[in-house]
């Protein structure tokens, strides 16, 4: 429907974009209906589609809406629970406004640097999914790199790391690997992939590039290759606003980081040294009781505000925890009150997710169990060192008010003040 509003505005109103006043007249729909409708958070009546799509061009068909009558609803008891990031058209996406119309809008601009930070499962791949989409149907090129899918032996040393980057971004724009040919060790790592990228890649590509960074917080363990790569992914920045030769083609580059959230203060590199104090930052939140009411409407069943409430404190509206706790209600036709109930056993919905915490905080550090450990014991919040405070947040297990912490939830202050006394 964008697209196709777009090639209208293009057609019809001389390549300027439609303002609300001239879709109503369009589409004899008042503005605000256009508004809801362009939002996606509530529901409208198939009438109201039909005028929007027609007055674009469009056919509306039964692919393009999420009906909210009982047939429907039933239908959707057969989905899998969403893990990971949620699929592009999925009707249990929920948006972040404005962030996520100020991301899009932000990619367009010349050497655009977005920052999309917030704690594991918080929907920030998803959200990244969706910037490279729109920049993409913009006529951008867009790739993305997660360094989870980095072997260990590739962060050895910042060479092998970078000769890697670069071969990744290669393959995904299609183009032959040339970096034996331009590598020349003389010059130095981080001069050798800034002149691949500068020589090669945004020369070879007559359109803006877009390169999403996913999972940078990997980096943050070795601490001379972090501040190394940030330090060049700076630089390049600064490269589209030194307004010389040079910043035209570094305007054509688009990024966007992927990270934790929260203060990096006390983590080895140097703010003023790295991309996380510039660009636009958007930080995704937990989800709100209007946002959970909302979402369990898509998943055919409908909560009370006083449920919504109790969920999102129970689950500290952690967006992963949400879908999954209102699949199993759809799918099992099971209440919230049983589901919280039954949090307290071994064999809960839950129970994969908070092992596979407690896994990867073990294997992480021995010295964060120590702190779960106070955390979950303490009466107040704590004030805690800043690396345990980053790394457990980063988790997704501390609720931070300003330097102190406390656990996030109540799953999860249940869970670990048992599991970690046998520790």
């Amino acid at each position: 429907m964008q697209t196709a509003e777009q090639k209208a505005a293009e057609q019809d109103n001389g390549n300027r974009a439609y303002t609300l006043d001239q879709l109503s007249e369009r589409t004899g729909l008042s503005p605000n209906t256009i508004t809801k409708v362009r939002r996606r958070r509530s529901a409208v009546d198939r009438q109201t589609l039909e005028f929007y799509f027609s007055a674009v061009g469009l056919e509306l068909t039964s692919e393009d809406y999420i009906s909210l009558d009982p047939d429907t609803a039933n239908s959707s008891r057969s989905q899998t629970p969403i893990r990971g990031q949620v699929p592009l058209g999925s009707p249990y996406y929920v948006e972040r406004q404005p962030e996520e119309q100020n991301a899009y809008e932000e990619v367009l601009q010349p050497g655009a640097l977005i920052r999309v930070k917030a704690p594991k499962q918080f929907g920030k791949t998803s959200l990244m999914a969706r910037i490279l989409a729109s920049a993409r149907d913009k006529g951008m090129r867009e790739t993305a790199v997660s360094l989870q899918l980095a072997d260990s032996g590739v962060f050895t040393d910042l060479n092998r790391f970078l000769r890697w980057f670069c071969a990744v971004v290669t393959r995904q724009l299609h183009l032959p690997n040339r970096v034996d040919e331009q590598w020349d060790e003389v010059y130095g790592s981080s001069y050798n992939c800034t002149n691949y990228f500068e020589r090669y890649l945004l020369t070879e590509i007559d359109s803006p590039i877009v390169l999403a960074l996913d999972e940078v917080d990997i980096l943050f363990k070795r601490p001379a290759l972090a501040g190394d790569f940030l330090a060049m992914l700076r630089a390049w920045n600064e490269k589209a606003r030194y307004g010389n030769d040079g910043s035209d083609l570094w305007q054509q580059l688009r990024l966007i980081v992927v990270h934790c959230t929260e203060s990096l203060i006390g983590l080895p590199f140097d703010l003023n040294q790295s991309p996380f104090n510039i660009g636009l930052s958007i930080e995704l939140l937990n989800f709100t009781p209007q946002q959970v009411q909302e979402l369990s409407q898509r998943y055919g069943i409908n909560i009370s505000q006083e449920t919504a409430l109790d969920m999102t404190d129970f689950l500290g509206g952690v967006p992963y925890l949400v879908q999954l706790t209102l699949h199993h209600m759809s799918s099992r036709d099971i209440s919230f009150p049983q589901i919280k109930e039954q949090a307290k056993s071994a064999n809960s919905i839950f129970s994969s997710h908070l092992r596979n915490l407690l896994g990867s905080i073990q294997q992480s550090s021995p010295q964060l169990i120590s702190v779960l450990k106070q955390v979950v014991a303490a009466p107040e919040p704590l004030v805690l060192n800043p690396i345990d405070s980053f790394n457990l947040n980063c988790a997704g297990l501390l609720h931070l008010t300003d330097d102190n912490a406390e656990s996030l939830c109540p799953l999860y202050e249940n869970y670990f003040s048992q599991v970690l006394q046998r520790l």
